[in-house]
């Protein structure tokens, strides 16, 4: 269900919006706004994201991406134990022996869980997969060298509508996804250019 004009939004939902337009993430992390889906929830909202080497570079590599979409039912899911929902993906292509270690999904799942306690939150109803796809090429492509992509899938409640760590935390996924380290302690990204 898609509303029909803003008088239609409930204001937990625009608030919950908002809290979102004031988080700064790293120089590295290109934020776009695309649709949310429709089906899912009478409201959602969604952001998808590159990594790249160089931030709005066209020679840039591409290091990572992913989608973190808002979902919001003013009354409530049973499934979601509570109002919001947040879905989050991320793409991220690895090193082959990387992407050939037995606990790599375990190690990608402890990304997930510690970005979210970095940012001081407790994944409410948490739940997600993580898929390890290895791509080995024959024929004409043979001298292509194996590839390994990692998706993580993840959704968990949000106990109140401060999206904002919530966003903090899957912008931290994200570079940890695509091997960036991590800031040194003390630092933060700084906003954009005013």
């Amino acid at each position: 269900m898609t509303p029909a004009g803003p008088e239609d939004v409930p204001a937990e939902f625009v608030r919950a919006l908002r809290s979102l337009r004031t988080v700064t993430v790293r120089p590295e992390v290109v934020l776009d706004e695309v649709p949310g889906p429709a089906r899912i929830a009478p409201f959602s909202a969604a952001l998808t994201a590159e990594v790249r080497s160089a931030r709005r570079s066209v020679a840039a590599a591409e290091l990572a991406s992913g989608r973190f979409v808002v979902l919001y039912d003013p009354e409530g899911q049973e499934a979601w134990d509570g109002t919001f929902r947040l879905v989050t993906l991320v793409r991220a292509s690895l090193e082959s022996e990387v992407g050939a270690d037995p606990l790599l999904a375990e190690v990608a799942w402890s990304w997930f869980s510690d970005a979210l306690e970095q940012a001081g939150l407790e994944p409410h109803a948490a739940g997600g997969t993580v898929t390890r796809v290895l791509s080995q090429s024959f024929g004409a492509l043979e001298r292509r060298a194996e590839q390994t992509e990692l998706e993580i899938r993840a959704s968990w409640t949000s106990a109140g509508e401060d999206l904002g760590p919530h966003l903090r935390a899957w912008a931290t996924l994200l570079c940890t996804a695509a091997g960036l380290p991590p800031l040194p302690e003390g630092v933060v990204p700084l906003g954009p250019r005013r």
